[in-house]
């Protein structure tokens, strides 16, 4: 019998545009793990790809609500990531732009894409295996917000 292993996708060979949301719920922020590549099994934000014509608040608005089935309210533009090819090839090239939001509607809601979802407090985020940079991105958020 032969094992069977999950494959990442094929990456582009160009820079991907993407948008991820730190929602805030009175003192507590959105935190969601990945349950595919890239990123499988880490914690991060929820957001994705932005599609052509569309622009960074209306793509983040939709990927939220994609992802988790949460509403938004877009404070503001929070700060960015870029996360570059792995050595290995096992990640693409993507530029992250990260938005401070504060929830308006719903429940997180898991699916393919992502196997758990909590709010939790900031003080919280040290216990999680997260991606590079998001305590930082985090921190720069909720300063916006004002929680």
């Amino acid at each position: 019998m032969t094992a069977v292993t999950e494959a990442a996708p094929a990456q582009p060979r160009h820079p991907q545009l993407a948008v991820s949301a730190a929602i805030f719920r009175d003192d507590r922020f959105l935190l969601v793990r990945r349950a595919r590549a890239p990123a499988k099994g880490l914690y991060s934000l929820p957001g994705g790809r932005v599609e052509f014509g569309e622009s960074l608040d209306q793509a983040v608005i939709r990927e939220v609500a994609e992802e988790t089935g949460l509403s938004i309210e877009i404070v503001g533009f929070a700060g960015r990531r870029e996360v570059l090819p792995s050595p290995v090839g096992a990640a693409g090239h993507y530029v992250i732009m990260v938005f401070a939001a504060r929830w308006a509607a719903g429940e997180p809601q898991l699916n393919d894409e992502l196997d758990d979802a909590r709010w939790i407090g900031p003080d919280e985020l040290a216990a999680f295996s997260t991606t590079e940079g998001l305590a930082e991105l985090i921190a720069g958020a909720r300063a916006m917000v004002g929680t």
